[in-house]
């Protein structure tokens, strides 16, 4: 029984809002303790991680990110996306689900796309006809629709928890970002076609084309458009290492943002860049200390025995893809994303390799799944950012939001069951 008090103790600070990272290594350090391993084991995977030269890329997407979020970017995504696809029926709904993912891709999930777009596409949404509940619901499920799309951090910190594990089958970031392309756009697609349907019965006008207003929208985001090209062009014609992609990102920005739209000043920077890597280093704290955690799990032999305990149980890989499915959702409605990352990867990736599932697809699976998360209670963010933002109650936005969140559930399946969509790029 005495042998239990640490854990109880480990499991009640959880409880009261110990931050993670601390649990987490407390219960590395007390996992090593007792098998009588030395604690600096525990270092020398902290400098393990930190001599990893794809590490560098997470702090720059994410400065790049934050300083997309501080200018007008959203303003002349928005623009420039209305003038190219307004036009269409549900034009506006389909230029909100474009410009949320695009916006997501590069600023993370961390709620700024409801913050910084919500507040364009709400009232336009509304003007234009469409109800209420429908647009408050499209806005919050939306804002984390970038999840899969490149430089998306959490798809980068999968690959390098991934690529830490060594678990045989290499993943590079590079196709975890070209794996997420087809289910992110599938998405988009199926959000965009339900979208049409729920409103056949209230036509929303359209609007009409207009070929100057398309070539000034352009022509104002012109600095800004080539955004993709650095990352997927740069990268995938050998031109640039991730790492290098992101540095090229974020100096590309930065001048963009002060001094050429001039609309971040240099006074300002510091400040952006604190909130950055205030960000970044919490990440990079519960990363650390999950590495050594993992490392003591493997170890310990834990994935290997969780996979016979699961194996008794359970022998075809479809319903253990069912199982990991629901496992997930529930994951993803109580943990953030980055902690779920950080915890279940190290245990649910050596278990899912048995069965004969590619990592990089369980990489995609895992996020599709905890995309949903976001607007899920009871820890759902996009909701309580969305009833901050709007002044709704998070009843209202979470019966706004269902039918989304059954169309995307309806994606997850369709990732998780046909690993050709996010495996054909990779020629696997």
């Amino acid at each position: 029984m005495t042998s239990y008090i640490p854990i109880l103790i480990l499991i009640l600070l959880a409880l009261l809002g110990t931050p993670l990272f601390a649990v987490i290594l407390a219960s590395a350090m007390l996992g090593f303790y007792s098998a009588d391993v030395d604690l600096s084991v525990i270092s020398i995977e902290l400098y393990r991680i930190a001599d990893t030269p794809v590490l560098v890329a997470l702090p720059l997407f994410t400065f790049a990110g934050y300083l997309l979020g501080e200018s007008r970017t959203s303003e002349r995504l928005v623009r420039v996306t209305r003038a190219f696809l307004g036009w269409m029926p549900g034009g506006l709904a389909i230029v909100s689900f474009v410009a949320c993912a695009f916006f997501t891709a590069f600023t993370g999930a961390s709620g700024v796309t409801i913050v910084a777009l919500g507040a364009l596409l709400y009232p336009a949404l509304t003007q234009a006809g469409y109800p209420e509940k429908f647009s408050i619901g499209l806005v919050t499920a939306s804002g984390s629709l970038g999840l899969l799309l490149p430089p998306s951090l959490p798809l980068i910190l999968y690959g390098i928890i991934a690529q830490q594990m060594n678990t045989g089958s290499e993943v590079k970031i590079e196709e975890l970002f070209l794996a997420g392309l087809f289910p992110g756009l599938l998405m988009i697609v199926l959000l965009s076609v339900w979208s049409l349907w729920a409103n056949r019965h209230n036509p929303v006008p359209l609007i009409r084309f207009s070929f100057k207003e398309a070539v000034n929208a352009f022509r104002e985001a012109l600095w800004e458009i080539p955004l993709p090209i650095f990352v997927l062009g740069g990268i995938y014609s050998g031109f640039f290492a991730v790492s290098e992609a992101a540095a090229v990102t974020a100096m590309y920005v930065l001048a963009v943002e002060v001094f050429v739209y001039k609309e971040i000043s240099i006074s300002q920077l510091p400040g952006i860049m604190r909130d950055a890597m205030i960000m970044v280093g919490g990440i990079l704290l519960i990363l650390g200390a999950s590495l050594a955690s993992t490392n003591f799990l493997i170890d310990a032999e834990v994935p290997m025995r969780l996979f016979r305990i699961i194996q008794a149980a359970v022998s075809d890989k479809i319903v253990f893809l069912i199982l990991l499915n629901i496992l997930l959702l529930i994951l993803g409605a109580i943990l953030d994303i980055f902690s779920a990352i950080v915890i279940m990867v190290p245990l649910i990736l050596p278990v899912a390799q048995s069965y004969g599932i590619d990592p990089v697809h369980l990489g995609i699976i895992f996020l599709a799944n905890m995309q949903i998360g976001y607007i899920t209670p009871p820890v759902g963010m996009n909701l309580f950012i969305a009833s901050f933002r709007f002044d709704k109650s998070i009843g209202e936005l979470c019966r706004a939001a269902v039918p989304f969140m059954i169309v995307l559930f309806a994606a997850v399946l369709v990732i998780t069951y046909w690993p050709g969509l996010s495996l054909i790029l990779l020629h696997r």
